[in-house]
């Protein structure tokens, strides 16, 4: 994010897109219902979906999944023809207005409105709201990036945040919600196969020779595997044995089926986990880790705040901290030198050491400020909230215009699979470990796939009827409710339901540069089916629900 999120306070309008901060980012979902409600902020809500969100926003389009690029360029042509840009940020702050310019008068409202999903008057209000007003976010979450298009999207959402003048300044900006708590944490110390911690890449040699005289260890410069490369480097036998830690990717990956066979092919794997998760039964050794509020250390949502977190109960068992399994991992293959930590505390001061933007920030001032916002180069810098003021971070300090073209996604309903699947979260759940609650449970026991009202009759399904799901990737069967906040020929479903793994439907086609699975396009077919009479009435936590079909 190029600003905080407090900075929604203020905001005059957003622009939403692909995301549902009220349901899948709730803290920062009430910041923004307070901007609204009692604020007056206006919101432009981009989303298949009616949802919450939706109701509260004085514009909604319901837009065709998959079609982003063109509506955001068909914005763009609207902006630039009515001469809505900011003209003197363009001149003195970005280049490649001529070359956007070129690519986007091809796409005008009138040829792009019904395509996408909505109407003329619509996108002119909208580019009208967004480009005329000074306080205006663009938000956006998965719905934008779980696409084989996901990095062309984020790039036309740059380029409308940058020909409005909207990026550097206070209560604007671009602002992706990250899909978990410490994702951009994360991203930070080098979970990125192409990147060091503090984003230098692996493969520029300066960086190579500096890390590896801070690590005293010869390194290699070549990139490394994202997830569909390491899933596929297992089942070809390339890639022998892997650790996976606090992640369930049987449950949380696109095409499940294809992660299990992954797995299985490895010779040796080894999770780390506080559950026994479906990823984890597939494990040759458990190792039992810490959960968030049994260990010290930081945690940098969203917002690039690093915050510090304190072991508020003690662990159970013989459950240990990550970074203390890491280190004796290390002991025991020969390498001592370098993991030498005995707590948190000191990791931090080696990651101080390897991410320039990070040297201003010690556990002192992190426990007295509550937090600081990299970069943060020097201990009396009070960090940078706001990104990209006056300039920006490239070398140069100017912004790059990259225009793009729309592409279809890698798979669209057909006279086979004649539904268009969507997937997402929903607020009683987060991701696939608090069906582990017993409180949360009891308020959402049970997967409901949304269908539209005109399937649900042309299938005969009432509601909470059990329905088989399936796609050329697999089959689940679910409940559903009727709703027509999708819309015909659309259905939903979340992925938090082990007894409905939604996952097993989806595609695992992926964008080729961010490698992120195509989530929110997967071709299905629905029919109704019976439970066995015994099992009709109860909700059986984690049992699957293929098993309990009555068989005709």
């Amino acid at each position: 994010m190029t600003n905080p999120s407090d900075d929604f306070l203020d905001a005059d309008a957003f622009f939403f897109i692909g995301s549902n901060p009220l349901e899948a980012h709730p803290v920062i979902g009430n910041k923004i219902k307070y901007a609204i409600k009692f604020n007056g902020a206006k919101a432009i809500v981009i989303d298949p979906r009616r949802t919450e969100l939706a109701e509260m926003a004085e514009y909604h389009v319901p837009l065709n999944s998959g079609t982003d690029v063109a509506f955001i360029n068909g914005l763009m042509h609207i902006i630039i023809k009515e001469g809505w840009t900011d003209d003197e940020y363009i001149k003195t702050r970005t280049r490649g207005f001529e070359e956007l310019k070129e690519v986007v008068k091809n796409y005008p409202p009138e040829k792009v409105a019904a395509f996408c999903g909505t109407d003329v008057e619509t996108m002119y209000a909208i580019a009208e709201l967004y480009a005329k007003t000074e306080k205006a976010p663009i938000v956006w979450g998965l719905g934008i990036t779980e696409h084989t298009t996901g990095v062309d999207n984020v790039i036309s959402l740059s380029n409308l945040g940058l020909i409005t003048g909207h990026v550097g300044k206070p209560s604007a900006g671009l602002n992706p919600l990250r899909g978990q708590n410490n994702v951009q944490g994360a991203c930070d110390m080098g979970c990125l196969p192409d990147t060091y911690p503090g984003y230098p890449r692996v493969d520029n040699p300066e960086v190579h020779a500096r890390f590896e005289k801070l690590w005293n260890a010869k390194l290699s410069n070549e990139v490394g595997l994202m997830i569909p490369q390491m899933m596929n480097g297992a089942i070809d036998g390339n890639v022998k044995a892997m650790i996976i830690m606090g992640e369930d990717i049987v449950l949380s990956d696109p095409d499940a089926n294809h992660i299990k066979k992954a797995l299985d092919s490895l010779e040796f794997f080894v999770s780390i986990e506080i559950f026994m998760s479906e990823t984890a039964k597939h494990a040759d050794v458990i190792l039992p880790a810490r959960a968030f509020a049994e260990k010290n250390g930081t945690f940098t949502p969203s917002e690039r705040r690093v915050q510090l977190v304190n072991e508020a109960v003690s662990a159970p068992g013989e459950a240990m901290p990550e970074w203390w399994m890491i280190r004796e991992i290390a002991n025991r293959i020969g390498r001592t030198d370098g993991f030498e930590w005995e707590s948190a505390e000191d990791i931090f001061e080696d990651i101080r050491a390897a991410i320039p933007a990070w040297q201003g920030m010690t556990y002192p001032r992190l426990r007295k400020e509550h937090g600081l916002t990299w970069p943060c180069p020097t201990m009396d810098h009070p960090g940078t909230p706001i990104l990209h003021i006056g300039k920006f971070t490239t070398p140069d300090g100017i912004g790059r215009l990259l225009p793009r073209e729309y592409r279809e996604p890698a798979e669209l309903p057909d006279e086979e699979y004649p539904i268009l699947l969507n997937t997402g979260r929903r607020l009683g759940h987060y991701n696939v470990t608090t069906r582990y609650s017993d409180t949360l449970n009891a308020i959402n026991p049970y997967e409901t796939a949304y269908i539209h009202p005109s399937d649900a009759a042309e299938l005969g399904i009432e509601e909470l009827d059990f329905i088989r799901v399936t796609s050329r990737r697999g089959s689940v069967v679910t409940r559903v409710t009727i709703t027509d906040a999708v819309k015909p020929k659309n259905m939903f479903m979340t992925f938090h339901f082990k007894e409905s793994p939604v996952n097993d439907l989806t595609n695992s086609a992926f964008d080729p540069v961010s490698m992120t699975g195509e989530y929110k396009i997967s071709a299905v077919k629905v029919e109704k089916v019976k439970i066995k009479e015994e099992y009709k009435d109860e909700v059986l936590r984690f049992v699957p629900l293929t098993e309990l079909v009555e068989v005709e």
